[in-house]
């Protein structure tokens, strides 16, 4: 209903809704207001696969899109609109939300320092673009039809976390980030990505499929011309962590145990001591290789909680400034 509200003619606003095979009322949309919506109806395939059949319906130069169980507020498709209008050099606009709790009822907002452009053009630039990628929701994000032509079709295997190409996509063609909250993202028990921890099944499936969807992310940007060292600097961060994720819960080889670990060390460390260094390479890195790596991460994870890394950095130090923790936000 929200979109219905946005006070803009048939004319001006073009609606589709693209049911992906599913099981509640979304069918009921076509009782709302048949005239305005263009109803896609298919059999159920995952994120990716409903993106491509609703740009594949659209005919709009922008395009804003919306989850079935989030809502905007009052103006907003106005408002980016007059952004893209006034800001003919960026590909996308973002802005901040609420956070809507689904049993609290409340709402919180989430809105960026300043308004800002944000675009890959130098490592200080990705390290801002990736500080603000949870402003660029599904909700909060309205891409220009440019954008979708140069990365459409979507690799139908990113059944969930989708969206993260068009973020990534906007980053790289640039994005203006707006201050006001403009949408509202609903948290509820179902979110596939917020999944609670006790739920080991849709743990590792979160994690298998973000590996995934970093792996087929990382591959477009470099298709778009952007320097694998870019890329990287955006993307490894969250992709490391997905792979922890997925050998703490599935187990794996002590050779990529190894390997994720020294990777994540030189990601995130610059210009580390020598003490610190040999930790790592000595300590930490024996310890993936002789244990299995299931062992390794609950061992990891137990340290994490009882905040013993705050001895070794009193005996051995450390340097974290140069970390870039990239993660896409939490995603439906």
């Amino acid at each position: 209903m929200s979109v219905l509200e946005q006070g803009l003619s048939p004319a001006e606003l073009e609606i589709v809704v693209v049911d992906d095979g599913s099981t509640d009322e979304t069918a009921s949309i076509d009782t709302i207001s048949s005239s305005r919506v263009k109803h896609v109806r298919k059999k159920n395939g995952g994120q990716a696969s409903a993106f491509n059949a609703g740009f594949a319906e659209s005919r709009g130069e922008i395009v804003a899109i919306l989850d079935g169980d989030d809502w905007w507020a009052r103006g907003k498709l106005a408002a980016v609109a007059e952004a893209l209008e006034k800001n003919p050099e960026v590909a996308a606009v973002g802005h901040g939300y609420y956070e809507f709790d689904e049993e609290t009822k409340k709402a919180r907002a989430c809105v960026p320092p300043a308004r800002q452009v944000i675009g890959l053009t130098s490592p200080e630039g990705t390290r801002a673009a990736g500080a603000a990628w949870h402003f660029l929701l599904m909700g909060a994000l309205t891409v220009r039809r440019r954008l979708l032509e140069r990365i459409m079709p979507l690799d139908e295997e990113m059944v969930f976390m989708a969206d993260s190409a068009l973020q990534v996509a906007a980053m790289v063609m640039g994005a203006l980030i707006l201050e006001e909250p403009l949408f509202y993202y609903r948290h509820h028990s179902d979110n596939l990505f917020a999944t609670a921890s006790k739920h080991k099944e849709r743990m590792l499936r979160k994690w298998k499929m973000t590996e995934l969807v970093y792996e087929r992310v990382h591959r477009m940007v470099i298709k778009l011309g952007v320097p694998a060292e870019t890329a990287s600097l955006l993307l490894e961060g969250g992709w490391l962590e997905a792979k922890r994720g997925r050998l703490h819960l599935a187990g794996g080889s002590r050779w990529e145990a190894f390997r994720t670990e020294m990777r994540s060390f030189e990601l995130a460390s610059k210009n580390p001591g020598i003490a610190y260094r040999l930790f790592k390479y000595v300590i930490v890195g024996a310890a993936t290789l002789l244990l299995p790596a299931r062992r390794f991460y609950e061992l990891r994870n137990w340290y994490a909680q009882k905040e013993l890394w705050r001895h070794r950095v009193r005996l051995v130090g450390a340097d974290s400034s140069d970390v870039i923790v990239a993660r896409t936000p939490a995603e439906k």
